[in-house]
């Protein structure tokens, strides 16, 4: 491990992870905090998409959306997720698999607050996933809502976080020739110290 310095050094893969974003923040044109989001479904056909990582705990990683979407659906079943953050303009990729617990304390209480109105408002009007006659019925749908919830809507029951708890954690980074910079951090469950390995390009 003699080799693993500079933008790998350190002993705290949450606090690698936390420095790459924050460098990321400044170089990257527009959502920095993006991950590709895989989950697998009944039959276990993998899915994927784009969601904002919004918190990176001392121990996990979280993110937001309706509890009854597709990907909650599928988050709840498995309770199994993985993901990749992925940086054109650092050159560098974060992956990451684990565990997934729902995350709606008051932790989610403060973080729906922080959102503008319409995107609250909007969280009560969208059916996420669901089938959509029209964009114009989306639209009724958030007049509704509106009205009914007024400037201070309370967070839905059906929104709210997960958390990944990390079982394995990979830094990348773009190297000259193709022979790029791979560090695997993995344990066996949520007690276990980390096990780190340099792995081949």
């Amino acid at each position: 491990m003699s080799d693993r310095d500079g933008i790998f050094a350190g002993d705290d893969p949450f606090a690698i992870a936390r420095a790459w974003l924050a460098e990321a923040e400044s170089a990257e044109v527009n959502d920095p905090n993006a991950i590709a989001l895989s989950t697998v479904d009944e039959t276990g056909l993998p899915n994927a998409r784009m969601v904002l990582l919004k918190d990176i705990l001392k121990d996990g990683f979280v993110f937001y959306t309706n509890y009854e979407s597709q990907k909650a659906k599928e988050l709840d079943l498995s309770g199994k997720a993985a993901f990749v953050m992925h940086w054109k303009s650092l050159r560098r990729q974060i992956r990451v698999r684990g565990q997934v617990t729902r995350f709606d304390g008051p932790e989610a209480d403060a973080y729906y607050e922080s959102r503008s109105l319409k995107s609250r408002l909007g969280a009560w009007a969208s059916a996420q996933s669901r089938p959509l006659a029209s964009r114009g019925v989306l639209m009724a749908e958030v007049a509704r809502v509106t009205a009914k919830h007024g400037t201070h809507p309370k967070r839905p029951p059906f929104w709210g976080g997960y958390r990944i708890d990390p079982t394995e954690i990979e830094f990348w980074a773009d190297g000259a020739f193709r022979l790029h910079d791979r560090f695997r951090w993995t344990r066996a469950d949520m007690t276990s110290n980390w096990d780190i390995q340099r792995l081949n390009p």
